[in-house]
């Protein structure tokens, strides 16, 4: 029996959930999907414009699994490939205008958000950036709080804490990822308003819609060169050991 060379070995120290989800399809393939996925939001952000609803019903629900499928072709780590399923299943939930529908989905969004924070790792953050999303945290909050309603303010200021610290963390992967977390936290800031019932931007449903599209592309592909490099940083160890 032969011994396991360099790539074999650093394949064994590579976290499970670091590792891609299935070898990586041809380029041709993540173009059209990258393109299906385009074609989709536009459909979706005109018929939230055009006041359309079938549009968007039919449009929402294609997002995040044309999303996952791209990244797939590009060698996606099984964390983000949950994070983004998560997101989808938030975005069913959210068709449903009840308080129950918006629990389930405030709740998948919430674990496709610990997905994140578990994919990005140890990797440093810049302190001052940590303290404004603090600030800006205590301050929504405090703000929202009174407006919410009651069995809603418990669960809103969780997640809020939640949503906060991803979009704080995925600055760690630089500064793409980090702006997808910051279109992430002001997208569902939005939403927190119109629940509050504060006053609304024009279209305040295609804003919504249009920063949270942006903010899963950008994570997504954010996230994608980091974890190459995180592989070929293991087999660089393994070589050098």
């Amino acid at each position: 029996m032969s011994a396991a060379g360099p790539a074999e070995r650093a394949q064994s120290r590579t976290p499970s959930w670091a590792r891609p989800a299935v070898l990586p399809g041809s380029g041709s393939a993540g173009r059209a999907l990258l393109a299906a996925f385009a074609v989709a939001t536009a459909l979706d952000l005109g018929s939230l414009l055009a006041d359309w609803h079938p549009g968007h019903l039919i449009a929402k629900p294609l997002l995040m699994p044309l999303l996952v499928a791209y990244v797939i072709t590009r060698r996606a780590p099984r964390l983000l490939i949950a994070a983004l399923l998560f997101g989808w299943g938030g975005d069913l939930a959210l068709l449903f205008d009840a308080d129950p529908a918006f629990l389930i989905g405030m709740g998948s969004f919430a674990a496709g958000h610990v997905c994140y924070l578990v994919l990005f790792g140890r990797r440093r953050t810049g302190p001052l950036l940590g303290a404004a999303y603090a600030a800006a945290l205590l301050s929504t909050v405090t703000l929202l709080w009174g407006d919410l309603p009651a069995d809603l303010r418990i669960p809103v200021a969780g997640y809020s804490l939640l949503l906060t610290a991803m979009a704080y963390r995925s600055s760690a992967l630089g500064l793409r990822a980090g702006l997808g977390g910051a279109l992430f936290l002001l997208s569902d800031t939005l939403i927190a308003t119109g629940v509050a019932e504060w006053p609304q931007l024009p279209r305040a449903d295609f804003w919504v819609m249009a920063t949270y599209v942006a903010a899963q592309y950008l994570l997504a592909t954010g996230a994608l060169a980091p974890e190459r490099a995180y592989g070929r940083e293991a087999l660089q160890g393994s070589t050098i050991s």
